[in-house]
Formats: structure tokens, sequence, C-alpha cells
């Protein structure tokens, strides 16, 4: 009974962590395509105070690969090895 318990306590965390990480991962992609392609948005009030550079296509790079690596572990669910 203590075993059942417990399995179903690490399936709804597992469901909820990875609920977390598709989430989160999406959030964290998107943002990550906002910075990368910043520079074709066109005439947004925040772009004329604020120019668009190299390090926005770095940190949009950076935001997208660990935007898909969230996704990746939200869809591997391995958090209790």
């Amino acid at each position: 009974m203590f075993e059942e318990y417990e399995k179903k306590k690490r399936t709804q965390i597992s469901l909820m962590r990875s609920l977390l990480d598709y989430g989160m991962g999406l959030l964290i992609l998107l943002a990550g395509v906002l910075f990368f392609f910043r520079s074709r948005l066109g005439n947004v009030p925040f772009n004329q105070r604020f120019p668009p550079n190299d390090i926005d296509k770095i940190f949009g790079a950076t935001c997208i690969i660990y935007g898909i690596w969230r996704i990746y572990r939200g869809y591997k669910k391995n958090y209790f090895r």
C-alpha cells in the first residue's frame, strides 16, 4: 500500500514538473525568438530607444537553445533516477 502511494506521488510530481518544463520552455523559447529577430520588428519604440546589437542575437540564441532543452526535459520525464 505504501508503494502504491509512492508510485502515485511520483507520477503526479513527474506530471507537474513536465508541465512546468513545457510552459517555461515555451516562454523562454518565445523570448529567445523575440530577442533574436528583434532587429526585424520594424519601427517599435523600444527598438528606437535601445537599438538592437549583436548581444541581443547571442542572448536570443542562448534562450532558444535553453528553451528547447527545457521542452526536451519535459518530454523525457527523467526526474527520478
